[in-house]
Protein backbone atom coordinates (compact mmCIF):
# COMPACT_ATOMS: atom_id res chain seq x y z
CA UNK A 1 0.00 0.00 0.00
CA UNK A 2 1.51 3.41 -1.06
CA UNK A 3 2.04 5.70 1.65
CA UNK A 4 -0.87 8.35 -0.11
CA UNK A 5 -3.35 5.58 0.65
CA UNK A 6 -2.32 5.41 3.87
CA UNK A 7 -2.82 9.23 4.42
CA UNK A 8 -5.55 9.57 2.54
CA UNK A 9 -8.65 9.05 5.54
CA UNK A 10 -6.45 12.03 7.11
CA UNK A 11 -6.48 14.46 4.16
CA UNK A 12 -10.36 13.65 3.97
CA UNK A 13 -10.75 14.53 7.67
CA UNK A 14 -8.59 17.32 8.30
CA UNK A 15 -9.76 19.53 4.85
CA UNK A 16 -8.49 22.67 3.73
CA UNK A 17 -12.20 24.37 3.87
CA UNK A 18 -11.95 22.90 7.76
CA UNK A 19 -9.27 24.38 8.49
CA UNK A 20 -10.21 27.16 7.17
CA UNK A 21 -13.85 27.34 8.94
CA UNK A 22 -12.27 26.26 12.31
CA UNK A 23 -9.34 28.89 12.17
CA UNK A 24 -11.89 31.81 11.79
CA UNK A 25 -14.41 29.95 14.52
CA UNK A 26 -11.54 30.05 16.82
CA UNK A 27 -10.02 33.54 16.51
CA UNK A 28 -13.78 34.44 17.56
CA UNK A 29 -14.16 31.69 20.72
CA UNK A 30 -10.69 32.66 21.86
CA UNK A 31 -10.86 36.14 22.16
CA UNK A 32 -14.58 35.56 23.93
CA UNK A 33 -12.92 32.94 26.53
CA UNK A 34 -10.29 35.27 27.53
CA UNK A 35 -13.13 37.82 28.28
CA UNK A 36 -15.74 35.49 29.59
CA UNK A 37 -12.83 33.59 31.76
CA UNK A 38 -11.69 37.12 33.28
CA UNK A 39 -15.27 38.38 33.90
CA UNK A 40 -17.40 35.64 34.81
CA UNK A 41 -14.84 33.84 36.97
CA UNK A 42 -16.03 30.67 34.23
CA UNK A 43 -15.53 28.84 30.95
CA UNK A 44 -18.19 26.69 29.80
CA UNK A 45 -17.24 24.02 27.53
CA UNK A 46 -17.53 25.21 24.19
CA UNK A 47 -17.43 21.98 22.62
CA UNK A 48 -21.43 21.35 21.60
CA UNK A 49 -21.45 24.81 20.53
CA UNK A 50 -18.46 24.50 17.78
CA UNK A 51 -19.66 20.58 16.74
CA UNK A 52 -23.16 22.10 15.57
CA UNK A 53 -21.67 25.28 14.09
CA UNK A 54 -18.92 23.34 12.11
CA UNK A 55 -21.27 20.78 11.22
CA UNK A 56 -23.68 23.69 9.70
CA UNK A 57 -21.40 25.79 8.30
CA UNK A 58 -19.29 22.41 6.28
CA UNK A 59 -22.60 21.76 5.37
CA UNK A 60 -23.49 25.46 3.75
CA UNK A 61 -20.11 24.64 2.00
CA UNK A 62 -21.65 21.17 0.44
CA UNK A 63 -19.44 19.10 3.10
CA UNK A 64 -21.62 16.40 5.04
CA UNK A 65 -18.75 14.30 7.08
CA UNK A 66 -19.41 13.66 10.28
CA UNK A 67 -15.53 13.16 10.70
CA UNK A 68 -14.56 16.76 8.76
CA UNK A 69 -17.11 18.44 11.38
CA UNK A 70 -15.51 16.78 14.26
CA UNK A 71 -12.10 17.68 13.48
CA UNK A 72 -13.40 21.12 11.90
CA UNK A 73 -14.82 21.56 15.96
CA UNK A 74 -12.05 20.67 17.16
CA UNK A 75 -9.75 23.72 15.51
CA UNK A 76 -12.45 25.84 16.57
CA UNK A 77 -12.69 25.21 20.50
CA UNK A 78 -8.85 24.10 21.24
CA UNK A 79 -7.80 27.82 21.97
CA UNK A 80 -10.13 28.22 24.80
CA UNK A 81 -9.06 26.44 27.30
CA UNK A 82 -5.51 28.27 26.64
CA UNK A 83 -7.34 31.39 27.25
CA UNK A 84 -8.23 29.55 30.60
CA UNK A 85 -4.88 28.52 31.51
CA UNK A 86 -3.57 31.95 30.97
CA UNK A 87 -6.85 34.71 32.44
CA UNK A 88 -7.07 31.70 35.28
CA UNK A 89 -3.23 32.55 36.67
CA UNK A 90 -1.66 35.46 34.67
CA UNK A 91 -3.85 38.01 36.33
CA UNK A 92 -2.64 37.20 39.39
CA UNK A 93 0.43 38.37 39.23
CA UNK A 94 -1.45 42.10 38.59
CA UNK A 95 -3.94 42.09 41.30
CA UNK A 96 -0.82 41.79 43.56
CA UNK A 97 0.16 44.72 42.01
CA UNK A 98 3.05 42.96 39.92
CA UNK A 99 2.13 43.60 36.28
CA UNK A 100 4.65 45.94 35.32
CA UNK A 101 6.78 42.78 35.28
CA UNK A 102 5.32 41.38 33.04
CA UNK A 103 5.60 41.75 29.08
CA UNK A 104 3.77 40.19 26.09
CA UNK A 105 6.34 38.08 24.95
CA UNK A 106 6.63 36.65 28.62
CA UNK A 107 2.75 36.09 27.95
CA UNK A 108 3.37 33.70 25.01
CA UNK A 109 5.93 32.25 26.16
CA UNK A 110 3.94 30.52 28.93
CA UNK A 111 0.62 30.11 26.35
CA UNK A 112 3.59 28.95 23.64
CA UNK A 113 5.04 26.23 26.77
CA UNK A 114 1.87 24.93 28.62
CA UNK A 115 0.84 24.01 24.80
CA UNK A 116 3.85 22.35 23.56
CA UNK A 117 3.61 20.19 26.76
CA UNK A 118 -0.51 19.85 26.67
CA UNK A 119 0.01 18.40 22.88
CA UNK A 120 2.56 15.89 23.63
CA UNK A 121 1.10 14.98 26.91
CA UNK A 122 -2.15 14.36 25.09
CA UNK A 123 -0.58 12.30 22.27
CA UNK A 124 1.42 10.08 25.06
CA UNK A 125 -1.62 8.82 27.44
CA UNK A 126 -4.61 8.88 24.78
CA UNK A 127 -4.53 4.92 23.76
CA UNK A 128 -4.63 4.35 27.68
CA UNK A 129 -7.24 6.96 28.85
CA UNK A 130 -9.64 6.87 25.80
CA UNK A 131 -8.78 3.14 23.92
CA UNK A 132 -8.40 1.14 26.78
CA UNK A 133 -10.25 2.37 30.20
CA UNK A 134 -13.49 2.91 30.59
CA UNK A 135 -13.74 6.62 31.40
CA UNK A 136 -17.48 8.65 30.77
CA UNK A 137 -15.56 12.02 29.25
CA UNK A 138 -19.05 13.24 29.33
CA UNK A 139 -18.40 16.24 27.41
CA UNK A 140 -17.16 14.07 24.74
CA UNK A 141 -19.54 11.57 24.66
CA UNK A 142 -21.93 14.62 24.46
CA UNK A 143 -20.69 15.84 21.35
CA UNK A 144 -20.90 12.85 19.77
CA UNK A 145 -24.47 12.02 20.56
CA UNK A 146 -24.57 16.08 18.97
CA UNK A 147 -23.35 14.68 15.55
CA UNK A 148 -24.52 11.51 15.58
CA UNK A 149 -28.36 12.74 15.90
CA UNK A 150 -28.02 15.35 13.58
CA UNK A 151 -27.69 12.62 11.28
CA UNK A 152 -29.95 9.99 12.53
CA UNK A 153 -32.70 12.01 12.80
CA UNK A 154 -36.37 10.54 14.11
CA UNK A 155 -36.82 10.16 18.06
CA UNK A 156 -33.10 10.25 18.59
CA UNK A 157 -32.53 13.65 16.98
CA UNK A 158 -36.13 14.88 18.31
CA UNK A 159 -34.85 13.70 22.44
CA UNK A 160 -31.77 15.51 21.63
CA UNK A 161 -32.83 18.74 20.01
CA UNK A 162 -35.65 19.13 22.41
CA UNK A 163 -33.74 18.78 25.56
CA UNK A 164 -31.16 21.54 23.90
CA UNK A 165 -34.00 23.62 23.39
CA UNK A 166 -35.50 23.34 27.03
CA UNK A 167 -32.25 23.62 28.85
CA UNK A 168 -31.58 26.62 26.48
CA UNK A 169 -34.80 28.25 27.20
CA UNK A 170 -33.66 27.66 30.85
CA UNK A 171 -30.47 29.42 30.65
CA UNK A 172 -31.66 32.47 28.93
CA UNK A 173 -34.52 32.59 31.98
CA UNK A 174 -31.53 32.34 34.44
CA UNK A 175 -28.93 34.92 33.05
CA UNK A 176 -30.83 37.31 30.46
CA UNK A 177 -34.52 37.26 32.05
CA UNK A 178 -33.30 36.69 35.59
CA UNK A 179 -36.68 35.18 36.48
CA UNK A 180 -34.95 31.39 37.71
CA UNK A 181 -32.15 32.12 40.47
CA UNK A 182 -28.60 30.48 39.69
CA UNK A 183 -28.81 29.00 43.63
CA UNK A 184 -31.50 27.86 45.84
CA UNK A 185 -31.86 26.15 49.10
CA UNK A 186 -29.01 28.25 51.09
CA UNK A 187 -28.62 27.06 54.57
CA UNK A 188 -26.60 29.29 56.53
CA UNK A 189 -23.71 26.62 57.98
CA UNK A 190 -20.48 27.98 59.02
CA UNK A 191 -18.09 28.13 56.76
CA UNK A 192 -20.03 25.76 54.17
CA UNK A 193 -21.08 26.88 50.86
CA UNK A 194 -24.38 25.08 50.80
CA UNK A 195 -27.29 25.43 48.32
CA UNK A 196 -28.57 23.75 45.21
CA UNK A 197 -27.82 24.84 41.42
CA UNK A 198 -30.55 25.70 38.92
CA UNK A 199 -28.10 24.75 36.20
CA UNK A 200 -29.42 22.02 33.82
CA UNK A 201 -25.40 21.72 32.55
CA UNK A 202 -24.48 20.77 36.11
CA UNK A 203 -26.93 18.38 36.38
CA UNK A 204 -26.36 16.54 33.28
CA UNK A 205 -22.52 16.22 34.37
CA UNK A 206 -23.84 14.03 37.46
CA UNK A 207 -26.32 11.90 34.88
CA UNK A 208 -23.41 11.07 32.70
CA UNK A 209 -20.74 10.47 35.24
CA UNK A 210 -20.70 6.92 36.60
CA UNK A 211 -22.28 5.82 39.82
CA UNK A 212 -18.78 4.87 41.36
CA UNK A 213 -17.39 8.09 40.72
CA UNK A 214 -19.98 10.10 42.20
CA UNK A 215 -20.15 8.17 45.17
CA UNK A 216 -16.54 9.05 45.78
CA UNK A 217 -17.72 12.31 45.18
CA UNK A 218 -20.01 13.18 47.71
CA UNK A 219 -17.70 10.73 50.61
CA UNK A 220 -15.34 13.45 49.80
CA UNK A 221 -17.91 16.40 50.27
CA UNK A 222 -19.40 15.33 53.23
CA UNK A 223 -15.99 14.68 54.53
CA UNK A 224 -14.57 17.83 53.70
CA UNK A 225 -17.28 20.28 54.13
CA UNK A 226 -19.05 18.94 57.41
CA UNK A 227 -16.95 16.62 58.75
CA UNK A 228 -13.30 19.19 58.85
CA UNK A 229 -15.11 22.51 58.42
CA UNK A 230 -18.87 22.12 60.42
CA UNK A 231 -18.12 19.42 62.79
CA UNK A 232 -14.40 20.40 63.46
CA UNK A 233 -14.99 24.06 64.19
CA UNK A 234 -18.16 23.40 66.06
CA UNK A 235 -15.96 21.03 67.88
CA UNK A 236 -13.73 23.46 68.66
CA UNK A 237 -10.79 22.16 67.27
CA UNK A 238 -9.90 25.04 64.90
CA UNK A 239 -11.39 28.19 63.57
CA UNK A 240 -13.14 27.92 60.36
CA UNK A 241 -10.75 29.81 58.30
CA UNK A 242 -8.26 27.20 59.67
CA UNK A 243 -10.54 24.80 58.88
CA UNK A 244 -10.98 25.65 55.20
CA UNK A 245 -7.63 25.70 54.68
CA UNK A 246 -7.05 22.56 55.75
CA UNK A 247 -10.05 21.65 53.41
CA UNK A 248 -8.18 23.19 50.32
CA UNK A 249 -5.11 21.64 51.42
CA UNK A 250 -6.04 18.23 51.08
CA UNK A 251 -8.04 18.39 48.70
CA UNK A 252 -5.00 19.28 46.31
CA UNK A 253 -3.14 16.83 48.03
CA UNK A 254 -5.74 13.93 47.42
CA UNK A 255 -6.17 15.06 43.62
CA UNK A 256 -1.94 15.58 43.09
CA UNK A 257 -1.65 11.90 45.26
CA UNK A 258 -4.38 10.53 42.72
CA UNK A 259 -2.03 12.09 39.72
CA UNK A 260 1.29 10.63 41.19
CA UNK A 261 -0.50 7.02 41.36
CA UNK A 262 -1.38 7.03 38.16
CA UNK A 263 2.11 7.26 36.96
CA UNK A 264 2.94 4.77 39.63
CA UNK A 265 0.91 2.64 38.37
CA UNK A 266 0.21 3.15 34.77
CA UNK A 267 4.09 4.33 33.76
CA UNK A 268 6.25 3.24 36.53
CA UNK A 269 5.48 -0.03 37.19
CA UNK A 270 4.63 -1.68 33.48
CA UNK A 271 8.66 -0.28 32.67
CA UNK A 272 9.71 -2.32 35.65
CA UNK A 273 7.40 -5.36 35.08
CA UNK A 274 5.76 -6.60 32.52
CA UNK A 275 6.18 -3.46 30.73
CA UNK A 276 10.23 -4.19 30.47
CA UNK A 277 9.22 -7.41 28.99
CA UNK A 278 6.95 -5.55 26.39
CA UNK A 279 9.83 -3.63 24.99
CA UNK A 280 12.08 -5.88 25.08
CA UNK A 281 10.11 -8.11 22.83
CA UNK A 282 8.01 -5.70 21.45
CA UNK A 283 4.53 -6.65 22.64
CA UNK A 284 1.92 -4.79 24.14
CA UNK A 285 0.29 -6.17 27.09
CA UNK A 286 -2.25 -3.91 27.71
CA UNK A 287 -1.47 -2.29 30.85
CA UNK A 288 -0.46 1.06 31.45
CA UNK A 289 1.68 3.17 29.12
CA UNK A 290 3.98 0.69 27.77
CA UNK A 291 6.63 1.96 25.20
CA UNK A 292 4.65 0.03 22.55
CA UNK A 293 1.66 2.18 23.38
CA UNK A 294 3.55 5.48 23.75
CA UNK A 295 4.72 4.77 20.16
CA UNK A 296 1.82 4.02 18.56
CA UNK A 297 -0.53 6.68 19.84
CA UNK A 298 -0.62 8.95 17.22
CA UNK A 299 -1.40 6.20 14.86
CA UNK A 300 -4.62 5.50 16.62
CA UNK A 301 -3.90 2.03 17.21
CA UNK A 302 -6.23 0.17 18.98
CA UNK A 303 -4.76 -3.17 18.20
CA UNK A 304 -1.28 -4.85 17.98
CA UNK A 305 1.11 -1.74 16.93
CA UNK A 306 1.81 -1.32 13.47
CA UNK A 307 -1.93 -0.84 12.32
CA UNK A 308 -4.43 1.87 13.23
CA UNK A 309 -7.68 0.44 14.77
CA UNK A 310 -9.93 3.10 13.27
CA UNK A 311 -8.68 3.08 9.71
CA UNK A 312 -7.50 -1.08 9.58
CA UNK A 313 -4.61 -0.40 7.92
CA UNK A 314 -0.73 -0.48 8.03
CA UNK A 315 1.53 1.78 9.29
CA UNK A 316 5.12 2.12 8.18
CA UNK A 317 7.58 2.24 11.28
CA UNK A 318 9.45 5.36 10.15
CA UNK A 319 6.09 6.88 10.81
CA UNK A 320 6.50 6.27 14.47
CA UNK A 321 10.08 7.49 14.39
CA UNK A 322 9.34 10.50 13.22
CA UNK A 323 6.38 10.74 15.48
CA UNK A 324 8.67 10.38 18.65
CA UNK A 325 11.12 13.02 16.91
CA UNK A 326 8.54 15.42 16.97
CA UNK A 327 6.83 15.04 20.27
CA UNK A 328 10.43 15.08 21.20
CA UNK A 329 11.83 18.32 19.80
CA UNK A 330 8.61 20.32 21.12
CA UNK A 331 9.23 18.90 24.41
CA UNK A 332 12.82 20.45 23.92
CA UNK A 333 11.56 23.75 22.51
CA UNK A 334 8.65 24.14 25.63
CA UNK A 335 11.81 23.77 27.63
CA UNK A 336 14.30 26.42 26.36
CA UNK A 337 11.42 28.73 26.16
CA UNK A 338 10.61 28.00 29.99
CA UNK A 339 14.88 28.26 30.21
CA UNK A 340 15.72 31.45 28.17
CA UNK A 341 12.40 33.70 28.03
CA UNK A 342 10.76 32.38 31.23
CA UNK A 343 14.49 32.74 33.02
CA UNK A 344 13.87 29.36 35.00
CA UNK A 345 16.96 27.60 35.92
CA UNK A 346 17.68 24.37 34.07
CA UNK A 347 16.21 22.01 37.46
CA UNK A 348 13.04 24.11 37.32
CA UNK A 349 12.38 23.85 33.89
CA UNK A 350 12.80 19.85 34.36
CA UNK A 351 10.19 19.89 37.13
CA UNK A 352 7.66 21.61 35.37
CA UNK A 353 8.21 20.00 32.33
CA UNK A 354 8.12 16.73 34.50
CA UNK A 355 5.06 17.58 36.16
CA UNK A 356 2.96 19.32 33.44
CA UNK A 357 3.20 15.46 32.30
CA UNK A 358 1.71 14.39 35.70
CA UNK A 359 -0.79 16.93 35.80
CA UNK A 360 -2.09 16.35 32.52
CA UNK A 361 -2.46 12.70 33.44
CA UNK A 362 -5.25 14.32 36.48
CA UNK A 363 -6.67 16.29 34.05
CA UNK A 364 -7.42 13.79 31.76
CA UNK A 365 -8.78 11.26 34.38
CA UNK A 366 -10.63 14.71 36.01
CA UNK A 367 -12.54 15.66 32.77
CA UNK A 368 -13.00 11.77 31.97
CA UNK A 369 -14.84 10.96 35.41
CA UNK A 370 -16.72 14.42 36.15
CA UNK A 371 -16.53 16.34 33.04
CA UNK A 372 -14.30 19.29 35.33
CA UNK A 373 -11.43 20.52 34.98
CA UNK A 374 -9.65 22.55 37.73
CA UNK A 375 -6.58 23.68 35.58
CA UNK A 376 -5.94 26.49 37.83
CA UNK A 377 -5.71 24.52 40.93
CA UNK A 378 -3.24 21.89 38.81
CA UNK A 379 -1.08 25.26 38.06
CA UNK A 380 -1.08 26.33 41.95
CA UNK A 381 0.08 22.56 42.95
CA UNK A 382 3.01 22.74 40.77
CA UNK A 383 3.83 26.55 41.76
CA UNK A 384 4.23 25.73 45.66
CA UNK A 385 5.79 22.78 44.71
CA UNK A 386 8.55 24.81 42.58
CA UNK A 387 8.35 27.05 45.26
CA UNK A 388 9.20 24.93 48.16
CA UNK A 389 12.61 23.80 46.62
CA UNK A 390 13.32 26.91 44.09
CA UNK A 391 14.90 30.59 44.34
CA UNK A 392 11.77 31.65 41.49
CA UNK A 393 10.43 35.02 41.80
CA UNK A 394 6.94 35.33 42.87
CA UNK A 395 6.35 36.61 39.33
CA UNK A 396 8.13 33.14 37.61
CA UNK A 397 5.96 31.34 39.83
CA UNK A 398 2.83 32.36 38.29
CA UNK A 399 4.45 31.84 35.04
CA UNK A 400 4.61 28.45 36.47
CA UNK A 401 1.14 27.94 36.84
CA UNK A 402 0.37 29.37 33.61
CA UNK A 403 2.31 26.81 31.75
CA UNK A 404 0.88 24.18 33.78
CA UNK A 405 -2.86 25.51 33.37
CA UNK A 406 -2.70 25.86 30.07
CA UNK A 407 -0.95 22.49 29.37
CA UNK A 408 -4.14 21.15 31.83
CA UNK A 409 -6.63 22.69 30.23
CA UNK A 410 -5.51 21.43 26.67
CA UNK A 411 -5.21 18.10 27.94
CA UNK A 412 -8.61 17.52 29.31
CA UNK A 413 -10.19 18.66 25.42
CA UNK A 414 -7.92 16.89 24.05
CA UNK A 415 -8.81 13.46 25.45
CA UNK A 416 -12.71 14.88 25.53
CA UNK A 417 -12.56 15.20 21.76
CA UNK A 418 -10.65 12.39 21.16
CA UNK A 419 -13.65 10.45 23.26
CA UNK A 420 -15.72 11.81 20.35
CA UNK A 421 -13.65 10.80 17.68
CA UNK A 422 -13.66 6.88 18.78
CA UNK A 423 -17.24 7.37 19.22
CA UNK A 424 -17.51 8.20 15.56
CA UNK A 425 -14.89 6.90 14.05
CA UNK A 426 -12.23 10.11 13.69
CA UNK A 427 -8.75 9.45 12.96
CA UNK A 428 -6.56 10.07 16.04
CA UNK A 429 -4.02 11.29 13.99
CA UNK A 430 -5.85 14.35 12.53
CA UNK A 431 -7.52 15.21 15.23
CA UNK A 432 -4.22 15.84 17.20
CA UNK A 433 -3.39 17.50 14.02
CA UNK A 434 -6.53 20.13 14.37
CA UNK A 435 -5.85 20.53 18.30
CA UNK A 436 -2.11 21.29 17.42
CA UNK A 437 -3.97 23.90 14.46
CA UNK A 438 -6.13 25.43 17.04
CA UNK A 439 -3.88 25.52 20.17
CA UNK A 440 -1.14 26.95 18.56
CA UNK A 441 -3.69 30.06 16.82
CA UNK A 442 -4.91 29.81 20.18
CA UNK A 443 -1.86 30.60 21.77
CA UNK A 444 -1.50 34.12 20.00
CA UNK A 445 -4.88 35.17 20.04
CA UNK A 446 -4.96 34.55 23.78
CA UNK A 447 -2.29 36.44 24.53
CA UNK A 448 -3.20 38.99 22.24
CA UNK A 449 -6.51 39.62 23.64
CA UNK A 450 -5.08 39.46 27.40
CA UNK A 451 -2.71 42.26 26.27
CA UNK A 452 -5.12 44.33 24.41
CA UNK A 453 -7.52 44.25 27.91
CA UNK A 454 -4.67 45.06 29.86
CA UNK A 455 -3.76 48.09 26.95
CA UNK A 456 -7.09 49.27 26.97
CA UNK A 457 -8.26 49.21 30.92
CA UNK A 458 -4.80 49.00 32.85
CA UNK A 459 -3.54 46.44 35.39
CA UNK A 460 -6.21 47.73 37.52
CA UNK A 461 -9.23 46.35 36.25
CA UNK A 462 -8.21 43.57 37.86
CA UNK A 463 -9.36 41.90 41.28
CA UNK A 464 -12.15 40.80 43.38
CA UNK A 465 -13.90 44.16 43.06
CA UNK A 466 -12.59 45.47 39.80
CA UNK A 467 -13.99 45.08 36.15
CA UNK A 468 -13.12 41.81 35.64
CA UNK A 469 -13.25 39.96 38.76
CA UNK A 470 -10.73 37.04 37.44
CA UNK A 471 -11.32 34.54 40.33
CA UNK A 472 -9.11 31.94 39.73
CA UNK A 473 -5.76 34.65 39.30
CA UNK A 474 -6.82 35.48 42.57
CA UNK A 475 -7.48 32.36 44.51
CA UNK A 476 -3.93 31.80 42.98
CA UNK A 477 -2.35 35.03 43.98
CA UNK A 478 -3.68 34.44 47.23
CA UNK A 479 -2.04 31.04 47.46
CA UNK A 480 1.06 32.29 46.30
CA UNK A 481 2.52 32.83 50.29
CA UNK A 482 2.34 29.19 50.57
CA UNK A 483 0.37 26.03 51.25
CA UNK A 484 -2.47 26.81 53.94
CA UNK A 485 -1.88 23.21 55.89
CA UNK A 486 1.50 22.13 54.53
CA UNK A 487 0.34 18.79 56.90
CA UNK A 488 -2.97 18.13 55.27
CA UNK A 489 -1.42 18.57 52.28
CA UNK A 490 0.92 15.82 52.55
CA UNK A 491 -1.59 13.81 54.01
CA UNK A 492 -3.47 14.00 51.15
CA UNK A 493 -0.81 13.18 48.81
CA UNK A 494 0.21 10.04 50.18
CA UNK A 495 -3.64 8.58 50.88
CA UNK A 496 -4.53 10.14 46.90
CA UNK A 497 -1.66 7.95 45.69
CA UNK A 498 -2.73 4.72 48.32
CA UNK A 499 -6.31 5.03 47.46
CA UNK A 500 -5.95 4.93 43.20
CA UNK A 501 -3.51 1.82 44.09
CA UNK A 502 -5.80 -0.05 45.59
CA UNK A 503 -8.23 1.09 43.06
CA UNK A 504 -10.62 3.82 44.54
CA UNK A 505 -11.03 6.93 42.71
CA UNK A 506 -9.17 9.23 44.94
CA UNK A 507 -9.21 12.19 41.89
CA UNK A 508 -12.90 12.42 42.55
CA UNK A 509 -12.48 12.08 46.54
CA UNK A 510 -10.45 15.24 46.24
CA UNK A 511 -12.87 17.11 43.69
CA UNK A 512 -15.22 16.36 46.47
CA UNK A 513 -13.04 17.90 48.95
CA UNK A 514 -11.77 20.59 47.19
CA UNK A 515 -14.88 22.13 45.19
CA UNK A 516 -17.59 24.47 47.07
CA UNK A 517 -19.90 22.03 48.66
CA UNK A 518 -23.25 23.72 46.65
CA UNK A 519 -21.02 21.94 43.31
CA UNK A 520 -20.52 19.25 44.71
CA UNK A 521 -24.51 18.54 45.60
CA UNK A 522 -25.56 19.87 42.62
CA UNK A 523 -23.76 17.41 40.52
CA UNK A 524 -24.77 14.51 42.84
CA UNK A 525 -28.42 15.99 42.07
CA UNK A 526 -27.84 15.25 38.34
CA UNK A 527 -26.96 11.39 39.59
CA UNK A 528 -30.07 10.72 41.75
CA UNK A 529 -32.05 12.13 38.65
CA UNK A 530 -30.45 9.67 36.96
CA UNK A 531 -31.20 6.56 39.64
CA UNK A 532 -34.93 7.78 39.59
CA UNK A 533 -34.93 7.92 35.80
CA UNK A 534 -33.51 4.64 35.12
CA UNK A 535 -36.01 2.89 37.48
CA UNK A 536 -39.11 4.42 36.05
CA UNK A 537 -38.77 4.16 32.85
CA UNK A 538 -37.85 0.17 33.54
CA UNK A 539 -41.35 0.45 35.91
CA UNK A 540 -42.89 1.48 32.53
CA UNK A 541 -41.38 -2.07 30.71
CA UNK A 542 -38.60 -0.27 28.76
CA UNK A 543 -36.10 -1.86 28.00
CA UNK A 544 -32.65 -1.30 30.22
CA UNK A 545 -30.48 -1.07 27.32
CA UNK A 546 -32.56 1.23 25.54
CA UNK A 547 -33.40 3.09 28.37
CA UNK A 548 -29.56 4.30 29.42
CA UNK A 549 -28.90 5.02 25.92
CA UNK A 550 -31.91 7.37 25.92
CA UNK A 551 -30.80 9.13 29.31
CA UNK A 552 -27.67 9.46 27.41
CA UNK A 553 -28.86 11.76 24.47
CA UNK A 554 -31.57 13.81 26.64
CA UNK A 555 -28.65 14.67 28.82
CA UNK A 556 -26.05 15.50 26.41
CA UNK A 557 -28.73 17.47 25.03
CA UNK A 558 -29.25 19.28 28.13
CA UNK A 559 -25.23 19.88 28.45
CA UNK A 560 -25.24 21.20 24.45
CA UNK A 561 -27.86 23.63 25.17
CA UNK A 562 -26.65 25.63 27.97
CA UNK A 563 -23.58 25.44 27.19
CA UNK A 564 -24.09 27.14 23.28
CA UNK A 565 -26.26 29.64 24.69
CA UNK A 566 -23.80 30.45 27.84
CA UNK A 567 -21.40 31.11 24.59
CA UNK A 568 -23.53 32.93 23.03
CA UNK A 569 -23.99 35.24 25.75
CA UNK A 570 -20.40 35.30 26.32
CA UNK A 571 -20.08 36.53 22.83
CA UNK A 572 -22.96 39.16 23.95
CA UNK A 573 -20.91 40.25 26.97
CA UNK A 574 -17.47 40.76 24.79
CA UNK A 575 -19.81 43.04 22.07
CA UNK A 576 -21.03 44.63 25.04
CA UNK A 577 -18.13 44.83 27.48
CA UNK A 578 -15.70 46.13 24.78
CA UNK A 579 -18.84 48.71 23.44
CA UNK A 580 -19.61 50.59 26.90
CA UNK A 581 -16.66 50.04 29.37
Amino acid sequence: MSSNARRAPLRGQLSPVGILIGCVGCVIITASSVYTALKMGSLPWPTIFTSITALVLLRAAGRTSLNEANITQVIMSAGSMVAGGLAFTIPGVWILGAGDDVSMLEMLAVALAGTLLGLVCTALIRRHFVDESDLEYPIGRAAAETLLASRAGGKTGRMLFGSMAVAGAWCVAREVLGIIPALVAQVPIPGVATGLQLSPMRWAVGFLAGRRSIIWWTVGAVAGWFGIVWAGSALGLWDVATAQGIVSSLGMGLMMGSGAGVVIKDVVLPLFGRGRASIAVGKDPGEGLSLRAVLSSLEGATGAFGSCGTCERPLPGPSSKRDCGLLALMVAAAALVLCFVLGFSPVVCLVVVALSFVTAVMSAQSVGQSGIDPMEIFGLIVLLFVAAFSASTRVQLFFVAGVIAVACGLAGDVMSDFKTGQIIGTDPRAMWAGQAIGALLGTFVAVGAMAALVGAYGTDAFGTDALFVAAQANVVATMVSGIPSTTAFVVGLAVGAALYLAGIPSMMLGLGVYLPFYMSISTVAGAVVRWVWDRVRVARGADPTQTEEAGVVVASGVLGGESIVGIIIAFASVAAGLAGV
